[in-house]
């Protein structure tokens, strides 16, 4: 087996295509699957969604450490629960595959009074995978989320566009900030397995990139 990847995918805000990109990547790299940090849709959580969505008997799908009740910001979901999210909890699965770990909305979204999401990349050995969607916005958050990356030395594997495409704003991202495009992932209106392994081929390079 070549040498294993650990990728953790976040994206420019919430609802940009995390989960279905996770999905593609679970199926691509024949990969395990975590997402450390769950708030709210607890009864068809993401680590379910994207079980149903991959087809291989190879892929291991982790529990999450914090499953939240609420579909806030983690740091206000915990505070509902009770609880408080420490980072030392938050180990790595054991596993000899690779892993694709999917964070909670952006970057800079609170797990508790002082840690971020992006707190989670560097301690895991893992490469950002950042998921970008074209929406009125989505340049200027693009933007500041690679400023971010860069001022604090984040490694990025690169960007996956992930819905409908516009091209005079993905030009001007890409061509500003230097960043690589991995692939695309168009919008579709019924996803499933045959569709996520199908959109799985254009990725499969990255378990030896």
């Amino acid at each position: 087996m070549s040498e294993v990847k650990r990728y953790f995918i976040s994206g420019i805000g919430t609802d940009v295509g995390k989960t279905i990109v996770s999905a593609v990547l679970v199926d691509a790299l024949k990969a395990d699957y975590w997402k450390p940090i769950q708030a709210g849709d607890l009864n068809y959580s993401d680590k379910d969604k994207v079980r149903a969505l991959v087809a291989n008997e190879v892929s291991v799908f982790h529990p999450n450490i914090y499953a939240l009740q609420t579909p806030v910001s983690p740091h206000d979901a915990a505070k509902r629960d009770g609880i408080q999210i420490e980072l030392e909890n938050i180990q790595v699965p054991q596993t000899s595959n690779h892993l694709v770990i999917e964070g909670a909305g952006g970057l800079l979204v609170p797990v508790n009074d002082k840690d971020m999401v992006a707190d989670l990349i560097k301690p895991f050995n893992s490469e950002l995978i950042l998921v970008m969607n074209n929406y009125l916005g989505s340049i200027n958050h693009t933007l500041l989320s690679l400023a971010y990356i860069k001022s604090n030395d984040i490694p990025l594997k690169g960007v996956i566009i992930c819905g409908e495409p516009y091209t005079e704003g993905e030009d001007l991202i890409l061509s500003y900030s230097g960043v690589r495009l991995l692939g695309r992932i168009p919008w579709m209106a019924d996803l499933n397995q045959k569709e996520i392994s199908r959109l799985a081929e254009q990725f499969k390079f990255l378990a030896n990139d």
